[in-house]
């Protein structure tokens, strides 16, 4: 048996085995209320240090620096260094396999409240981002897709920003966001969270970003999925294709 094909028993076993009723309705709850949940407990440590490790390599061997912004999420800031899915895909080993694991999927389904399903549009399906100088951030927008699983392999403490704020129950219109508007006509929730976490969020009707980080390093890597839903919509992916564009070609808006 191969390393991988045992981190990924390791996470069937666990999912069959370790995942409690009270856990998965507890996530189920948040996640329907906030738009949002935590949920460390479905994957164990052991599949955690592998991914984390994998993340570590790739963005010392393929990341990107990227400063940008666009139209359609009313300029807000991207800055941050990134290792892209055609990279990880090609040089990564187990971190491709979790994305497609089909227990994995159906954990996710039951704190959804609906199937989820691998993003068929393959640019979203995972990238790496890491925010380590002052002000880096992944500012204010929503995703094409329905949900994306956010492992936390690095943060800084809270006092230093890089923590996550989300506005659940919001629409994108990409020809006029006004996220002002949404910002001050609702609720944001701010979520302190640490290496080791993982929280699923409904990306595509939860306004959210990253806060800036003024110290230390904040490294990540998201996972997005399609809901049922989402797999007979066309949807267009303008601010996903400038951001993950290939490096000759990224400008600064």
């Amino acid at each position: 048996m191969s390393d991988v094909d045992a981190l990924l028993l390791d996470l069937e076993t666990h999912l069959a085995t370790s995942v409690s009723e009270d856990s998965i309705a507890r996530a189920r709850r948040n996640f329907s209320y906030l738009g949002h949940a935590k949920i460390p407990f479905l994957v164990p440590d052991s599949v955690k240090k592998a991914v984390a490790a994998e993340v570590n390599e790739l963005l010392d061997v393929g990341s990107v620096r990227r400063d940008v912004s666009f139209k359609e999420t009313d300029f807000s800031p991207r800055r941050m260094r990134n290792v892209r899915r055609k990279e990880i895909a090609e040089f990564g080993t187990i971190i491709p396999e979790v994305y497609k694991s089909a227990k994995l999927l159906q954990g996710l389904a039951q704190i959804a409240g609906e199937p989820v399903h691998p993003c068929p549009y393959e640019p979203e399906q995972y990238v790496i981002t890491c925010l380590e100088k002052d002000g880096d951030t992944h500012g204010w927008h929503w995703d094409d897709y329905s949900f994306a699983v956010v492992w936390v392999i690095e943060t800084p403490p809270i006092a230093d920003g890089g923590f996550v704020q989300c506005v659940p129950g919001t629409t994108w219109n990409k020809s006029d966001p006004q996220i002002n508007r949404t910002l001050v006509k609702h609720p944001i929730y701010s979520v302190e969270l640490f290496a080791g976490d993982l929280y699923l969020m409904r990306t595509d009707t939860t306004l959210h970003r990253v806060y800036p980080v003024a110290n230390g390093t904040r490294k990540i890597i998201n996972m997005g999925y399609a809901s049922t839903q989402n797999l007979t919509m066309e949807l267009s992916h303008e601010t996903m294709d400038g951001l993950w564009a290939e490096p000759e070609t990224v400008e600064v808006s």
